[in-house]
């Protein structure tokens, strides 16, 4: 049975024989008139003209005098018809192929074609090559299948050629996100893009990367979060700001995180919670319309989620209530010590120190999974949101709602605080906690509280991340990004054939 260095060696073979003709195998220019999908769409149209096509060759087949090669672009395949009278000789200089060379072809490789749009002797819509160009010449076959997920992981770009709707999800993910822009824009926001790298990582409960910068000689952050970067922005005069891009924890991967993701944040001043709610269901909603053409999905978990009517507003359930009624526990006086024996009680992890925060959230967390929403979370204690306002009826709970649906919260969004003494007060909270050993409590950050003094405009914030698009996908989080993390190995194949690694 051949092995993948034996198809290998046949390929450089006949790179070496084209390359003896003259052959330039990677010339850098190609032309195109149409796609391919262009073509079967106007056939009617384009019949009897002559276009030039370009893309990977799928499929093969030579009777002599007549072949006939499946060509693959961007937009889909069409039939190229070669005929041996009609196919233009040998031009090396040009990199033009006659039907002699067609057996020095293999699948994989991308040629253009020029000729007239015409139907083949079965009906099927084509192009008759009078003209054949080489632009590339592929090394190793491309499998007719992959299913092994770690190497559909390993070799993404395989895995896109033979699982074309791995492919035709990407361009999904790239419109969802043009979709969240042009929302935004519309609204009269502005993006500006950040740092990436901080002194001090804030903005959320995560364990961020760190590493070292050479010109300054000191350790930096990998950002958490893009917030308190966009609310020094609302400090220096913007009223409408957004970010979009990678944000870097520090965790484990799991069906729905990665340490690395895209994230976007929007901050918009002189508006509140209840002005970012209305917001964001009018945004939700405008983003699967542009994704996805619906709103109603079923979920990878077999729940239904559906998004609703313009003008409907997403219920709205109390966080609070939701503790004390499914684990009765009264957040605010509950013992650490009953939160901890709920914790056993449901076989879920106790922490090593009296986390009141962390325990408490996993509580929460095991009774989201039941909720399909999409629903509003609020009534979220302050003590678990150390960024804003408290409400005015309770001190005790902030303005804070998230998006739930699909058993997770999809957006986290709040009355920003700005009043400077709180935000140092909540800080050296959080601060306590990360000396008490919790890696996630947010970093005391001096620098921000500074901001604040100068004066922050009342403002909401919402932040949101690939994470809904994974989850309407119906995929898990790695098989939402192209090029998901692995550990690095290279397979005895590759070291043989190299034999420099």
């Amino acid at each position: 049975m051949a092995t993948l260095r034996d198809y290998r060696d046949e390929r450089l073979r006949k790179l070496e024989t084209l390359r003896e003709l003259g052959v330039d195998l990677y010339p850098a220019q190609a032309e195109r008139t149409q796609t391919n999908t262009e073509i079967i769409e106007k056939f009617d149209e384009l019949s009897g003209q002559m276009v030039t096509v370009v893309g990977r060759i799928v499929s093969i087949r030579s009777f002599g005098k007549l072949a006939f090669i499946k060509l693959r672009d961007m937009t889909g395949e069409i039939q190229l018809y070669l005929q041996k009278d009609s196919v233009a000789e040998l031009d090396a200089s040009r990199g033009v192929l006659g039907m002699k060379q067609l057996k020095l072809l293999d699948t994989g490789d991308f040629v253009q074609a020029t000729g007239e749009v015409t139907r083949s002797q079965t009906g099927e819509k084509s192009v008759g090559v009078r003209e054949l160009r080489l632009l590339t010449k592929s090394l190793r076959p491309m499998p007719t299948e992959l299913t092994n997920k770690e190497e559909r992981f390993r070799r993404r770009y395989v895995d896109m050629n033979v699982n074309p709707g791995v492919r035709e999800r990407f361009v999904r993910r790239s419109q969802f996100w043009q979709a969240t822009r042009d929302f935004l824009n519309q609204e009269g926001f502005i993006e500006i893009n950040n740092t990436v790298l901080e002194h001090t990582a804030g903005g959320a409960d995560a364990t961020p990367f760190t590493t070292h910068m050479d010109a300054l000689d000191q350790e930096f952050y990998l950002r958490i979060s893009h917030e308190l970067p966009l609310k020094r922005l609302l400090v220096a005069g913007f009223e409408k700001v957004y970010d979009i891009g990678p944000r870097f924890r520090n965790e484990n991967y799991t069906e729905e995180h990665l340490p690395e993701h895209n994230a976007m944040e929007w901050y918009w001043a002189y508006a509140d919670w209840q002005m970012g709610m209305a917001l964001h269901e009018k945004m939700i909603r405008f983003v699967v319309d542009r994704t996805w053409g619906r709103r109603r999905f079923e979920l990878a978990n077999g729940q239904m989620v559906d998004f609703g009517a313009d003008g409907e507003g997403f219920p709205k359930i109390s966080f609070v209530e939701i503790i004390q009624r499914e684990f009765g526990i009264d957040v605010f006086e509950s013992s650490i010590e009953e939160i901890q024996a709920k914790l056993a009680e449901h076989n879920l992890e106790v922490e090593k120190v009296d986390n009141r925060l962390r325990s408490i959230d996993k509580l929460w967390k095991k009774y989201r999974k039941t909720i399909a929403g999409p629903v509003f979370l609020i009534d979220i204690p302050t003590f678990m949101q150390p960024l804003a306002k408290v409400q005015s009826s309770d001190s005790r709970l902030s303005q804070q709602f998230n998006l739930v649906f699909g058993g997770s919260e999809m957006c986290k969004a709040y009355s920003e605080l700005n009043d400077p003494l709180d935000q140092l007060g909540r800080f050296k909270e959080q601060q306590a906690l990360r000396d008490a050993g919790d890696s996630e409590a947010q970093m005391l950050d001096i620098d921000f509280v500074e901001a604040l003094e100068y004066g922050m405009p009342p403002a909401c914030g919402l932040g949101y991340s690939e994470r809904v698009f994974w989850s309407l996908e119906g995929i898990t989080a790695r098989e939402g990004i192209p090029f998901p993390q692995l550990r690095r190995e290279i397979d005895e194949t590759t070291r043989e054939i190299y034999q420099i690694l």
